[in-house]
């Protein structure tokens, strides 16, 4: 796929066959934020409050791990002011929604808002995108990670994926805070500072063994659960010159019920369109982009697109191609030869 559009281009051609109403915000998202949050509460008072075998926290802990990433989806969703719009209230709200996470309003719509969302898939710009492998190979121990075979690096990469979103938004908050006015920066490190203190204060409240089912493992799990959507979300396409969202991302499928819970975060190519509009009205504005674009739409089930990431090499050769260092096999992106039913090696570096 050459012939690149903006995100605008597309946006444009679908609005105007979209109901009047579909930008307005949708408060009524709060009411599954308000479940969550009474879940979460409740699953850390039992959990505190009472001594029970760990095998009877365990199933409490889950439910935690899977409210943590919920209350994220929503949170996402309120920071893109498309719950309420008024600044204090949508970051208060996002700042709660987040806490879990222990990431701050301002640093995520800094990171997510403006750079990922204006520089999508883009080689320098995007703070998300997966580095070429030119940037990789700058580092000796990189260097030696991509010598060792691709099923062994895919092992490690997906077991990372219950730590990865807490580790990025770290790194995320070091690389952004300069970026914020002198003015500002103390607010946006007592946002980051003040979740980590909780936690880490429930630690010496309730113990080791307890905060390991309250707070540890919920946090793994939910990190799994968030990353395994945003490692299909631009993961398998290509990287791009233009913020074209039908080229540089992917919407992957998932029961309704999945979707109902996790306020329709499955949608990312429609996200990208209209970042502004609720997630609700995603499906028409799905239904539109197939039924204008066909050959350009990128989706599948969620388990074929985790299923294309094992088997895949994550650096990018020439910005459409993956490649595998250790064997200079190079893999097609989605658009440019990569066919998830059937992954083959697209060709040799030394052919």
């Amino acid at each position: 796929m050459e012939d690149f559009h903006s995100y605008g281009w597309y946006a444009k051609r679908i609005a105007k066959h979209l109901p009047k109403g579909v930008f307005k915000p949708v408060p009524k998202r709060l009411w599954g934020g308000l479940a969550y949050l009474a879940i979460v509460v409740a699953g850390l008072l039992l959990i505190s409050l009472f001594d029970w075998h760990p095998l009877i926290y365990l199933p409490i802990s889950l439910v935690l791990g899977a409210s943590f990433a919920g209350m994220g989806f929503l949170g996402h969703e309120i920071l893109h002011g498309t719950v309420v719009k008024k600044p204090w209230i949508r970051d208060l709200l996002g700042a709660i929604a987040f806490w879990p996470l222990s990431t701050g309003p301002k640093l995520w719509r800094k990171w997510h808002n403006l750079n990922h969302h204006i520089h999508t898939q883009h080689e320098e710009n995007d703070p998300d995108s997966w580095p070429t492998l030119e940037r990789l190979s700058k580092s000796k121990m990189v260097r030696w990670i991509y010598k060792l075979p691709l099923f062994i690096r895919a092992f490690f990469a997906f077991a990372s994926l219950a730590i990865q979103f807490s580790a990025h938004s770290l790194k995320m908050f070091f690389a952004y805070i300069k970026d914020f006015k002198p003015k500002k920066q103390p607010e946006v490190w007592l946002q980051m500072i003040l979740p980590w203190a909780t936690w880490i204060g429930l630690l010496f409240l309730i113990g080791w063994e307890k905060w390991l089912f309250a707070f540890f493992l919920p946090l793994l799990l939910a990190n799994l659960i968030v990353m395994g959507y945003i490692s299909t979300n631009h993961r398998l396409n290509p990287l791009v010159p233009v913020n074209d969202p039908l080229a540089n991302s992917l919407t992957v499928t998932v029961p309704k019920w999945v979707d109902y819970i996790h306020f329709n975060f499955s949608y990312h190519t429609e996200h990208h369109l209209f970042p502004g509009m609720s997630s609700k009205h995603y499906p028409l504005v799905k239904y539109h982009i197939k039924k204008m674009w066909p050959e350009r739409y990128h989706e599948m089930p969620i388990g074929k697109a985790l299923i294309a990431l094992w088997k895949t090499p994550r650096p990018y050769f020439d910005n459409r191609e993956l490649i595998d260092p250790s064997q200079g096999s190079l893999y097609g992106s989605l658009g440019n030869g990569l066919n998830p039913e059937h992954i083959t090696i697209k060709k040799q570096l030394d052919d």
